[in-house]
């Protein structure tokens, strides 16, 4: 199946937007509670034995879980990293415990998804070129998809490097192509979109064309702050790889919370980015911001 056609089946499998999505002020209480009611935040889907297990797994340098980072384990234990994600989750987690929930809270989350609105608030203002890619469709991009909208009402450009760009690896049956839903960068094994953590698509984007700032998550995010790229991004509490990237300095903005929830449910991520733009409450009706759908 050509990328095209690939993608825009999966556009029809994406929900419609409901008047959440357009741009206004919300009160903070409201949006903390949406992320609960949504499972944003609350409880985790990944449990402890299974976020300990990643770290683990990273701290070991399994490629798998570093997302295209090197040096993730330099200087950095086990309750370093455990660390990292309890307190970027907002959460204390018994560093002695093994098995049981872990917890987000919402308004780390909120505070974050501000922080990325204002680094593309900032983005636009110059005029900057983003790059926008998710390793979660089905998920992440209709928020990312959103954003991008929000961010080019402003000013900012929106790059699609290495579009259609085909390979295959030697333990696989299909190729993997590139494509984009919009301005938003997955990966498709010739069917469908497929989630990843790898980092080889990112790598082949920024050879094509290095933007100003990315917007992403797990191997594209992983592979931009390799390359020095600024970056804005999103982790599950089970990702503890680009956590180590923002403790060691080469990245500053990684929201922590639930990756893999339905769609909608993010909507208080893009109201809280949303403010970050000055006027937002203006943005619809005199800035050209266009909320019709998913995708146009």
């Amino acid at each position: 199946m050509d990328v095209s056609d690939v993608m825009a089946a999966h556009a029809r499998r994406l929900p419609e937007l409901d008047e959440r999505w357009t741009p206004r002020p919300f009160a903070r209480d409201e949006l903390a509670r949406a992320l609960v009611d949504g499972r944003v935040a609350g409880v985790a889907t990944h449990p402890l034995d299974n976020v300990r297990g990643n770290i683990a797994m990273l701290l070991e340098g399994d490629p798998d879980k570093r997302f295209g980072l090197n040096g993730l384990s330099d200087g950095f234990r086990f309750a370093d990293v455990l660390a990292l994600v309890a307190d970027a989750a907002g959460v204390p987690i018994d560093p002695e415990g093994r098995f049981g929930e872990v917890h987000i809270a919402p308004e780390p989350i909120l505070d974050a998804c501000a922080a990325i609105g204002t680094s593309l608030a900032a983005a636009a203002g110059r005029g900057d070129r983003l790059l926008i890619a998710t390793g979660h469709p089905g998920a992440l991009d209709v928020l990312y998809r959103e954003l991008e909208r929000l961010a080019v009402a402003r000013g900012a450009s929106v790059v699609r490097p290495a579009d259609g760009e085909r390979w295959r690896d030697p333990d696989r049956d299909h190729d993997w192509t590139i494509g984009y839903l919009s301005g938003v960068g997955m990966i498709t094994d010739g069917r469908a979109p497929r989630h990843t953590h790898r980092p080889d698509a990112m790598r082949r984007m920024l050879e094509r064309e290095r933007p100003d700032l990315v917007l992403a998550d797990h191997g594209f995010a992983g592979a931009a702050i390799e390359a020095g790229v600024p970056t804005v991004a999103v982790a599950d509490v089970n990702d503890p790889a680009l956590l180590v990237a923002r403790a060691q300095g080469r990245t500053e903005v990684v929201v922590v919370m639930d990756d893999h929830v339905p769609p909608e449910a993010y909507w208080p991520c893009f109201q809280a980015a949303a403010a970050a733009f000055p006027q937002v409450s203006d943005l619809g009706r005199r800035e050209g911001y266009r909320n019709d759908g998913p995708f146009p």
